[in-house]
């Protein structure tokens, strides 16, 4: 029988790159914790596990429930986030902290590389005999987490995207060329994706799409914004960070050499691959008005574009991940399944942290068309009712006055 009667103080962090709702999951965790009589104490360790090793620790059980509900309604990481793998010396050191201030139960919010953080930590506490209850609360604007039909934080990120290619494309259409954005998305393209919910009319852009998940060809590219281009006298363009060539090298590598703990090389930051792709539409196709811009990390934590259901579920795991830990069930990683039925409803469940960790899922191919320079209407389908209603786009009717002679 799962033990139920383990005591001891919880400690949560979150780690990786901040989204609109990572707030909520903390919140949720925090809120559920102060009903459970097996969490004596609830600490926060600011900036992820550095504050783990560095001792930087806060009792949230001391905050109000209203400041707790303002924070919740607030992006980014209000710990603070990092970007660390633990070393095999600081595993052991994270263990002396953890047994220095009881703690039994360890929540950590983030994406795969989180995941892996917190797989690691649950090993050595296995293998030094350690009662441990570790788990991962799913978090990544990215939606590449394993196991999961989609993660908080996607949402909303997809909103903004989707709003911003509105206006994007809004300022196209009154001063025609090519506009080229450049979208967060190492391996996953689903936040590129959702670019295609702007589309309200039918020659409304994005025209084109790029994802990672498709060899990027630039001869390929400049056929596409040509033929487009006459078409419509414009041409509105999403790109994902990580289009990579038919080697699987991503383009903006070729750019940047810096890298991260976890050896990711850095895409985001820099408009070099916006950059590149106007100066070879302008050169290659003699088209005169080019434009690009690179979102970096404006989708992250945009107040004001929020998902209700992205919201919600934030809240959510971070409340179901405690109830797992007190409920007596081994260590793991909360994750989001849709069930599949008319209308749109999820189930959270447990899953090993291993088949989270590191890692990452793509999108399925039935969601990329075949010449790969567009989504399909099914994943329409799958992200509409994620992100929500969208802003109402008028247009004129044009009534032609008839030339005098």
């Amino acid at each position: 029988m799962p033990r139920t009667d383990l005591s001891g103080n919880m400690l949560i962090a979150q780690s990786g790159g901040p989204t609109a709702v990572i707030n909520q999951s903390l919140v949720g965790a925090i809120l559920e914790a102060k009903r459970r009589k097996q969490i004596t104490k609830i600490y926060g360790a600011l900036h992820g596990i550095k504050g783990i090793l560095d001792e930087n620790l806060v009792d949230l059980g001391r905050e109000s429930k209203a400041t707790l509900e303002a924070v919740a309604k607030t992006p980014s990481s209000a710990l603070g986030s990092v970007r660390k793998k633990p070393t095999t010396d600081d595993c052991r050191k994270i263990f002396s902290v953890l047994k220095k201030y009881n703690v039994r139960y360890f929540f950590y919010i983030g994406g795969n590389d989180s995941a892996e953080t917190t797989h690691i930590i649950n090993e050595e506490a296995r293998k030094a005999d350690y009662e441990l209850r570790c788990f991962h609360i799913c978090k990544t604007i990215d939606n590449d987490l394993r196991r999961n039909d989609h993660t908080p934080g996607f949402a909303s990120g997809a909103k903004f995207v989707a709003q911003a290619f509105m206006g994007d494309n809004l300022d196209n259409r009154a001063l025609a060329g090519v506009k080229i954005n450049v979208v967060m998305g190492r391996h996953a393209g689903f936040l590129t994706a959702a670019s295609a919910l702007a589309r309200v009319y039918p020659d409304d852009g994005p025209h084109l799409i790029y994802l990672p998940e498709r060899p990027f060809a630039m001869s390929r590219f400049l056929a596409d914004v040509k033929r487009v281009y006459a078409k419509h006298g414009r041409c509105v363009v999403a790109v994902s960070e990580g289009i990579s060539d038919k080697n699987g090298t991503p383009i903006a590598s070729l750019f940047t050499k810096e890298v991260d703990a976890h050896g990711n090389v850095q895409l985001s930051g820099t408009g070099a691959l916006g950059d590149l792709l106007a100066s070879q539409v302008r050169e290659k196709t003699k088209i005169s008005r080019v434009r690009s811009d690179t979102f970096g990390y404006l989708q992250r934590s945009f107040p004001g574009v929020v998902s209700e259901v992205d919201s919600r579920e934030a809240r959510a795991v971070g409340r179901e991940a405690v109830k797992f830990a007190t409920g007596g069930h081994s260590s793991g990683s909360v994750a989001i399944q849709r069930k599949r039925a008319k209308n749109y409803r999820v189930e959270y469940i447990r899953v090993p942290l291993s088949s989270v960790a590191k890692e990452t899922r793509h999108m399925p191919a039935s969601h990329i068309n075949k010449a790969g320079n567009d989504v399909t209407s099914a994943f329409v389908e799958y992200v509409r009712p994620l992100v929500g209603p969208l802003p109402r786009i008028g247009r004129l009717k044009a009534y032609q006055v008839k030339k005098k002679k």
